[in-house]
């Protein structure tokens, strides 16, 4: 993010910084000290006194920033002192000043910003690629926790579902079991109907029969004829001692 010379403001940031600064040494402010990056132009020489004549132009609102470059936690900055026609570059990580430069050339200061600039977008690539890698970390983990939950919903469904469908079974075949049961008890049923139907047929039949049907009669049982008993035989010797008696007794 870059800002243009017409908002002639400090970064309200810039300056909890700087105040967040008590000492910088003369080498992080150094080019040379600072990595010697051969990139870097230096028309002119930094020093400690260079760092802390910055505190003191930044406390004293004698700067006007033209520039400013955020990249992560890096950032540069470019300052311009309009009493002096002079410009401050600053190279800074986090709550510290790391590079601090000063010219009275605008063109030197203008390529020293970009090339700082440039840095924090080098410098903050692994800090954004974290920030991702972190974030995607996250929302992977609570993708996970998400899936994870509507896999447990779907066992629990699909278990659900199986006990239904066993209770399902369970009641057809106990109903297939009942439906045979009653077709065979409708179908002796309907036999039991269809005899009685006929028996009643039959009797309406005769009832409304208008001729006279008498039964008939039974023959009388046949007395058997008892034969005649034989006489045994010594029966006439005593019959004739028995008629002969009255005989000789008689006067």
């Amino acid at each position: 993010m870059t800002r243009s010379a017409g908002s002639r403001r400090f970064v309200g940031s810039m300056i909890a910084l700087v105040l967040a600064c008590t000492a910088v040494s003369a080498t992080a402010s150094s080019p040379a000290a600072a990595g010697g990056d051969s990139n870097v132009p230096t028309p002119g020489q930094v020093s400690s006194s260079t760092v802390d004549d910055l505190h003191k132009l930044i406390d004293s609102h004698q700067l006007v920033e033209l520039r400013t470059t955020y990249n992560g936690t890096y950032g540069a900055s470019l300052l311009f002192e309009a009493d002096k026609l002079s410009y401050y570059v600053a190279l800074f990580h986090g709550k510290e000043f790391w590079r601090v430069i000063q010219t009275e050339s605008s063109d030197d200061a203008e390529s020293i910003y970009r090339t700082f600039a440039s840095q924090t977008q080098q410098l903050a690539q692994v800090d954004l690629d974290t920030i991702r890698l972190e974030a995607g970390k996250k929302f992977a983990e609570h993708m996970v926790a998400l899936n994870e939950q509507h896999l447990q919903n779907l066992q629990q469904d699909a278990n659900y579902q199986q006990q239904q469908a066993r209770q399902v079974a369970a009641q057809q075949q106990q109903a297939q079991q009942q439906t045979a049961s009653l077709t065979a008890d409708l179908r002796s049923t309907n036999n039991q109907l269809d005899a009685v139907k006929q028996q009643i047929h039959a009797l309406e039949t005769q009832q409304t029969n208008p001729a006279l049907v008498l039964p008939t009669p039974e023959a009388a049982p046949v007395a058997p004829v008892p034969e005649p008993a034989t006489p045994p035989t010594s029966a006439p010797s005593t019959a004739s001692q028995a008629s002969a008696s009255p005989a000789s007794s008689s006067p």
